[in-house]
């Protein structure tokens, strides 16, 4: 029995949410953000709070019921508070910095890496070694971040490369003699 899907998703000021069916469709003062979600729950509106329940008693349909409702509290602190992904860079030379639409990275190859900032995505980089990636999509953020971490994953002997602000790096000894 899921016990996240119990709790209903209670909604702060400023935030209105519709149920069509399966689509459910959350506004805010940073955004809209819609989602079709899949038919083995049944979501309710219920005074200022949203509803999720599982249609039967099938493993699948119990599975998805906390899903659900973690996506639909994920929507509603999205499109109110926003998300954000920090990363830092270790290295030297290693650099970035946003010209235009483009993040221009400096990994230490013989070319400088220019990454696309997808629609609905901000990046800002307070400092060269610092990135913030911010949006309204847990989602989005999330894989833009890890898609930028993924052109130097952080490596275990010096801990050079792009990692998470709150990652922890395994070290390992070097060669001895």
């Amino acid at each position: 029995m899921s016990r996240v899907g119990q709790v209903p998703v209670s909604l702060p000021d400023g935030v209105s949410v519709e149920v069509a069916g399966q689509i459910v469709t959350a506004k805010g003062k940073l955004g809209e953000l819609s989602r079709t979600l899949m038919d083995d729950v049944e979501i309710k509106m219920e005074d200022k709070s949203v509803v999720v329940a599982p249609r039967g008693g099938s493993i699948r349909a119990r599975k998805m019921w906390g899903t659900a409702r973690s996506v639909i509290n994920n929507m509603i602190v999205g499109v109110s508070e926003g998300f954000v992904r920090k990363l830092e860079i270790n290295g030297v030379g290693y650099r970035a910095q946003v010209q235009g639409k483009d993040l221009v990275l400096q990994l230490g190859f013989s070319h400088e890496v220019r990454y696309p900032i997808p629609e609905g995505i901000t990046i800002k980089c307070p400092d060269q070694t610092h990135i913030e990636v911010e949006g309204i999509d847990k989602q989005k953020v999330g894989q833009v971040a890890s898609e930028i971490r993924s052109y130097r994953p952080p490596e275990p002997y010096k801990g050079k490369g792009v990692k998470f602000a709150d990652e922890y790096i395994l070290r390992k000894e070097g060669k001895k003699k």
